[in-house]
């Protein structure tokens, strides 16, 4: 089955009695390759949730274009997964084949040698038969990415499926996610590191406390320049506050050595004055501000 439009019209969820998401609009469109980022608690993991239903939505409403649940596959940021059942690393995977096996029907030779195939394209083929009480962080990860790839969903939605582990490990399971891509599925995935999704994902959700943005990931997220002593992390004018129309730059001092401190401390004096809408310029002077026609803008 190939992958529904998925529609968010107006949408409003709140999370422990708390508004986190508002007036959110937009459309996931088939096979597209989508990045959640923003800042913590602008409701990320949220949103995926009420794309799957496990959170109800406050207002507005989510079309799945008559997907079922059955095809939409989800990865949590927490795994619930309990490691201490004697549970083979196989027997991990195969459970990517509920829809097909349900509780009591036996697993055909077809879906083990598909769970086989789904271990070999992460790198686990040889470790079929260890308990899962004993893999690393990044091989139980790669143990759930099989698990996915066996139940051949065509949107495949993720929450930050790269925390806490090892680097080849992220690199090969977004080798495994621009397969996908390849192959046409929807993948919306919740993610931290910009560079990653600037190299491997060309649509970015971008949820800020000015608004929210959704678009060309090279739009959204434009390459930060850099300033000797300081690392800036950049507001783009499409998420800065209205009545400012300025780029806005946050700065984190970098560790400093004492012969720059003064200088370093000068710097983050001069950036720290941006933030104030009372400091910022009457007209608006980035060079990097984004294009209206690739953005949708949600205050």
């Amino acid at each position: 089955m190939m992958p529904a439009p998925i529609h968010l019209q107006n949408v409003a969820i709140d999370y422990g009695g708390d508004p986190v998401i508002r007036g959110l609009s937009g459309c996931f469109a088939p096979g597209s390759l989508t990045a959640i980022a923003g800042e913590n608690g602008r409701g990320k993991s949220t949103l995926i949730k009420g794309i799957i239903g496990e959170l109800p939505l406050s207002g507005g409403q989510i079309s799945k274009g008559g997907m079922a649940g059955t095809d939409i596959a989800y990865l949590a940021q927490t795994s619930t997964l309990e490691r201490s059942f004697p549970f083979t690393v196989a027997d991990t995977v195969i459970l990517g084949a509920w829809a097909q096996t349900g509780a009591f029907r036996a697993v055909t030779r077809t879906i083990a040698k598909r769970a086989y195939q789904a271990l070999c394209q992460v790198g686990l083929e040889k470790l079929e038969n260890r308990p899962i009480s004993t893999l690393s962080a990044g091989q139980l990860q790669r143990v759930l990415f099989a698990r996915l790839i066996l139940q051949d969903a065509p949107v495949i939605l993720l929450d930050e499926p790269f925390t806490a582990i090892d680097a080849q490990t992220t690199q090969d399971l977004i080798g495994v996610i621009r397969g996908w891509h390849r192959d046409g599925r929807t993948v919306i995935a919740v993610l931290h590191d910009f560079d990653h999704i600037r190299s491997h994902f060309p649509q970015t959700l971008f949820l800020h406390a000015y608004g929210n943005a959704w678009g060309d990931t090279q739009t959204i997220l434009p390459a930060a320049p850099q300033w000797p002593g300081t690392q800036h992390m950049q507001v783009p004018d499409h998420l800065a506050p209205q009545n400012t129309g300025n780029l806005h730059t946050t700065t984190m001092p970098a560790p400093a050595t004492a012969s720059a401190s003064a200088s370093a401390s000068a710097s983050a004096s001069a950036s720290a004055s941006v933030l104030s809408p009372s400091h910022a310029p009457a007209t608006p002077s980035s060079p990097t501000a984004a294009s209206p026609s690739k953005i949708r803008l949600m205050s």
